[in-house]
């Protein structure tokens, strides 16, 4: 369960947890003194749940389905809670899940996760693909449908980063939803004012909200890095940022839809981000996160 896998390239180290959610527990830049200053939140004990780490993949959906239970092709399905105290099942099964390693090497690492079907009745196969280089890490998830069955799809990827008072996240959106006291989305409105993103200082925001029209770019600058992180994202039309008001760390996570998509009707999902796979079919997201020089 706890076997680590670790990946190296000129001063970056990246440690993935593949039994834990397929999730990440370290990325660690070193300084030439031997100093380690981490990029991403860091797991400080063995890691025993994904939502402790550093980032995981969300398959086959992102976020929330209100209440478990959506309607496709005129059939419901019904999902049960994957998480303690939520009415809601989230993210998918593949932060809940053991992934196996595929392929390792210095710096590029394969991770499998296959799904059979149960209550999500598709079977699928996902996949991450981890790349190191000098300054950056490349993170790209796949998934395909393995049933013989259409298949709605949503990809995602959950990193957390460290915050103090003054760390800025500088991003492009143009809307946002108001949630219920659920997290689920009520209403689109204009990412302004308490949903403006653009040099916002992020850290205990009190934020659990999906936004729209999203850029593909965001940037974190924050005075206890030597060095900003530039996030950029393929795929992502969509950018959930969870802050929560006791601070100390924040999520931009760059999805493929927006929360609560499944419980839309069906007739809504393609505006509202959703794919659907056809037998074979495959879909793709790629994350990056490079280390910029301050402006």
């Amino acid at each position: 369960m706890n076997t680590l896998v670790t990946l190296s390239r000129g001063p970056l180290a990246l440690t993935l947890a593949p039994g834990c959610g397929g999730s990440i527990t370290h990325l660690q830049y070193y300084k030439t003194n031997g100093e380690k200053i981490p990029c991403l939140r860091a797991v400080e004990t063995t890691l025993d749940d994904a939502l402790d780490g550093a980032c995981f993949p969300l398959v086959p959906y992102v976020n929330r389905i209100g209440g478990g239970r959506f309607v496709f092709g005129g059939k419901e399905v019904t999902l049960p809670r994957n998480l303690d105290g939520d009415p809601s099942p989230l993210h998918g099964h593949g932060w809940r899940a053991s992934w196996k390693v595929a392929r390792q090497e210095q710096a590029e690492a394969e991770l499998v996760y296959r799904h059979d079907a149960d209550e999500w009745p598709w079977d699928y196969e996902a996949r991450q693909v981890f790349t190191l280089e000098a300054a950056a890490l490349i993170v790209r998830l796949s998934c395909t449908n393995r049933s013989d069955a259409l298949m709605p799809c949503g990809l995602g990827l959950h990193p957390y980063f460290n915050c103090g008072p003054e760390t800025l996240l500088d991003a492009i959106v143009e809307s946002a939803w108001t949630i219920d006291e659920h997290a689920l989305p009520v209403e689109k409105v204009s990412a302004t004012g308490r949903y403006d993103l653009r040099s916002r200082r992020i850290c205990g925001q009190d934020l659990d909200h999906g936004f729209g029209g999203w850029s593909g770019r965001a940037r974190i600058d924050d005075p206890a890095l030597p060095f900003a992180l530039a996030l950029s994202a393929e795929g992502t039309r969509f950018l959930h940022i969870y802050s929560p008001p006791e601070g100390g760390f924040f999520a931009a996570e760059p999805v493929s839809h927006a929360n609560g998509a499944l419980g839309a009707p069906e007739s809504e999902w393609d505006a509202l981000g959703l794919n659907i796979l056809g037998p074979g079919e495959s879909m793709a997201i790629g994350m990056r996160i490079d280390l910029a020089a301050r402006q």
